[in-house]
């Protein structure tokens, strides 16, 4: 397990699935974790701030709460997200496609706004932000989800470029399919062909993405701008 003690980790969408289980993970590894969410974890062990992603104020108010809580941020994981109306183009839900991208890519992007800036005065930090195979690969009916997931692959490559010699790392994770409350508002139909796509003859579980954000979040880690998760757990560097 990576050891996290001492560091301070907020985790955006941090109340369930694969933020829950990541802040979880860091608990375990000795860190403070903080859920940025609009909802409450149910684990008391994890520190709450109420944050909606898309607004800047918002976001602000989350980095002063954890500074004067704690003094420092050590790790981002910006993971909130939300999913599409699948469909072709040309039945594109416009409304669904704006606020895919607001959250999802714009949201992701705000966050690392002000905490890099407070990880710039402190010359360290480790940035995780939340892809998906959808923004490495092409699937069937996806749109707005496949945009912003592709959008924040390659943002978060030109941020590590960007911040190589200021101490911050930046890291893009692009899980496969994972059992998630949010996959499970889909239809069963289209879960079942999820299934169908995964080698291991399953979903991934939040605690196998979980594994592979504890890692990168460590001082273990390299210099990695991309990271997808193989069928075995493990993962594979971009």
């Amino acid at each position: 397990m990576s050891d996290l003690s001492g560091k301070v980790a907020i985790v955006t969408g941090g109340s369930s699935g694969i933020g829950l289980a990541t802040c979880q993970k860091f608990l375990a590894a000795g860190a403070v974790a903080v859920s940025a969410d609009l909802q409450a974890p149910d684990d008391s062990r994890i520190d709450f701030v109420k944050t909606d992603v898309t607004d800047e104020r918002s976001l602000q108010n989350l980095v002063e709460t954890v500074v004067a809580a704690h003094q420092h941020i050590d790790i981002l994981v910006a993971n909130a997200g939300v999913t599409e109306h699948k469909s072709g183009v040309a039945d594109l839900d416009v409304a669904n496609w704006n606020q895919v991208i607001a959250i999802d890519l714009t949201g992701v992007v705000l966050t690392n706004k002000y905490v890099v800036q407070q990880m710039v005065k402190q010359g360290s930090g480790s940035v995780i932000n939340m892809s998906s195979i959808l923004g490495v690969v092409g699937a069937a009916q996806s749109q707005a989800y496949s945009a912003a997931k592709a959008g924040v692959a390659n943002y978060t490559k030109s941020q590590a470029v960007t911040y190589a010699t200021q101490g911050i790392r930046f890291n893009a994770v692009a899980p496969g399919y994972v059992n998630t409350p949010l996959l499970q508002t889909l239809p069963k139909t289209v879960t079942d062909g999820m299934v169908a796509k995964m080698p291991i003859g399953r979903l991934a579980t939040p605690e196998e993405i979980a594994n592979v954000i504890s890692f990168l979040a460590s001082d273990q880690s390299s210099i990695i701008t991309g990271a997808v998760i193989n069928a075995d757990g493990g993962y594979t560097a971009l």
